[in-house]
């Protein structure tokens, strides 16, 4: 997890995603034309949250996020995901 010099609003979050798995569970290493892209990451930076709602999400959370969902961005010379507090199914 890196720190980031960034603060999201309101109910946003801000998620490094992981990188793609390259071996599989039975130890077969997958070439890098067939690696999917993750939809997991970790919880970076988070916003204040929502008047009467408080986010449920801390850093340093590893969370389970929608395909399409957030908009990508490079800070740092690294990739980030901004996203709103919906778009994340689940906490890991």
């Amino acid at each position: 997890m890196s720190k980031v010099n960034i603060t999201p609003l309101a109910d946003r979050v801000l998620v490094e995603p992981l990188p793609a798995e390259t071996q599989t569970a039975s130890g077969l290493f997958i070439p890098d034309s067939a690696q999917e892209k993750q939809h997991k990451g970790i919880v970076v930076a988070i916003g204040t949250g929502k008047k009467d709602e408080p986010l449920t999400v801390k850093i340093g959370d590893k969370v389970l996020y929608g395909k399409y969902s957030g908009s990508e961005l490079k800070l740092e010379g690294k990739e980030y995901l901004m996203m709103r507090e919906d778009d994340i199914m689940a906490i890991i």
